[in-house]
């Protein structure tokens, strides 16, 4: 195989798995085949012209590489059945379920839109969709089960950025570092109560004879309420959250609840049926919103926690750590940090709401608290801290240390990768269509 065939290309199985979500494969071609896994034509040029509209290098090279990068993934799914690499199939229903919602989403929301889009029926799609998300679950198992345990030495770093020519360095666009501390308005007793009551009204229609899944359309916060009219299909233990799973083993069959109350707001739901540790149900979520006075309540307990900071009373990273309600930053002392796990994040990836903000800072300084809607909708404030920013420039190991690090970690295991390749191709069955000859991609 060409050496350049899997080590230099970086780990880019996110790249063809957002081609795989976004758009439809075209059976047209089969040009490789694993066991009983099948690479087809348009699977390749897709994952190409996704990777080429993203800036990369376009050339018989890469498509070579993403060829062979295609033929490794179809190997270790072979593989993992030889292994015993497993996936379960309730994570596998999530990660689907999520991914279904982001992408109607996408559409509006609209099951109509979708279908017309990719010319197949709703549960199509999903299957499809579903048969992906597991085979990237099983390759991104079998990749951490093959590189466990590899890291990387300050010298191999060295050395990596060593060899790339000097005018190949990368250039980077301006870095910013910025922490934030996160109150959501935590919503009053009364605020709940009138959300309760209102479940209550609609779980009386119900009885009385109206339509669960429409008055599920028509009031449920919950997303995917537009497909599937609140009916969340069969699922085991541990799925739901607690207090959902909790009340649906409860119930008898046809009962519907009161309103339970979860992390997402409240719940009635009704018990469709149970087989064993499954259990199929639907419901209709409302999230009671918080009062203008919640919000002032929350702006109010920002202002204290910052006055604490300026008096140099607590840092602000052990503040956010010990006060921040987002999970996302807190743990990193209320920092963003790229997918490298950096703090120093490009402007240009930075979301736009604290750029604009941070725009009208200082370095080093600490805002006031500003009002904001979280991601996931919920009303709340935060107060930012802008630590550093970094001018544009050519990559060097001082400013870079955490991406080039990143980078040689990835080559290495890539190496590790194709030496299995390498390895374990002759262990199954591979047969790649003669036209991609001249890739080498079985060439000792």
């Amino acid at each position: 195989m060409r050496s350049a065939i899997l080590g230099s290309i970086l780990l880019v199985t996110g790249i063809i798995s957002r081609a795989q979500e976004t758009e439809g494969f075209v059976v047209d071609k089969i040009i490789g085949k694993v066991d009983n896994y099948i690479v087809l034509k348009s699977e390749l040029d897709k994952a190409y012209q996704e990777y080429v509209s993203n800036g990369g290098r376009p050339g018989e090279e890469t498509r070579c590489q993403y060829l062979a990068l295609l033929l490794r993934n179809k190997l270790m799914m072979a593989k993992a059945e030889i292994d015993s690499i497993v996936v379960s199939d309730s994570d596998v229903d999530a990660n689907t379920k999520q991914r279904m919602d982001m992408i109607l989403a996408q559409y509006g929301g609209s099951q109509e839109d979708l279908e017309k889009k990719f010319g197949k029926t709703f549960e199509q799609f999903r299957i499809e969709l579903r048969d992906q998300v597991r085979e990237q679950m099983v390759i991104s198992e079998m990749q951490r089960h093959l590189t466990k345990g590899i890291t990387v030495t300050p010298a191999e770093v060295r050395r990596f950025f060593n060899k790339i020519p000097k005018d190949s360095l990368p250039f980077f666009s301006a870095e910013v570092e910025v922490a934030q501390i996160v109150r959501v308005a935590k919503v009053s007793n009364a605020q709940k109560e009138i959300t309760k009551r209102e479940l209550i009204d609609i779980r009386n229609r119900i009885l009385a004879g109206e339509d669960f899944g429409t008055l599920a359309r028509k009031y449920s916060s919950d997303p995917s309420v537009t497909v599937n009219g609140g009916d969340m299909g069969f699922v085991g233990r541990g799925v739901m959250v607690p207090e959902f799973e909790a009340m649906s083993f409860k119930l008898k069959p046809g009962e519907i609840s009161m309103p339970v109350e979860t992390a997402f707001g409240f719940h009635i739901i009704q018990l469709l049926e149970r087989r064993g540790n499954e259990y199929h149900s639907r419901h209709i979520l409302m999230a009671p919103t918080p009062s203008k006075q919640d919000v002032e309540n929350a702006t109010r307990y920002l202002d204290s926690v910052r006055t604490m900071i300026l008096k140099d009373t607590i840092s602000f990273q052990r503040a956010a750590k010990e006060f921040s309600d987002d999970m996302r930053t807190k743990g990193n002392g209320g920092f963003f940090t790229d997918d490298d796990g950096g703090t120093r994040m490009s402007v240009d990836e930075l979301d736009p709401v604290v750029f604009f903000a941070i725009d009208t800072m200082k370095v080093g300084t600490v805002s006031k608290p500003l009002v904001y809607r979280t991601d996931d909708g919920k009303e709340a404030v935060r107060i930012l801290f802008y630590k550093s920013r970094t001018p544009p420039h050519l990559a060097n190991l001082q400013q870079d240390w955490d991406r080039i690090r990143a980078a040689a970690l990835n080559e290495k295991q890539n190496r590790i990768l194709e030496k299995w390749f390498n390895k374990a191709r002759r262990d199954v069955y591979i047969n790649i269509d003669p036209a991609y000859n001249y890739c080498g991609i079985l060439d000792d």
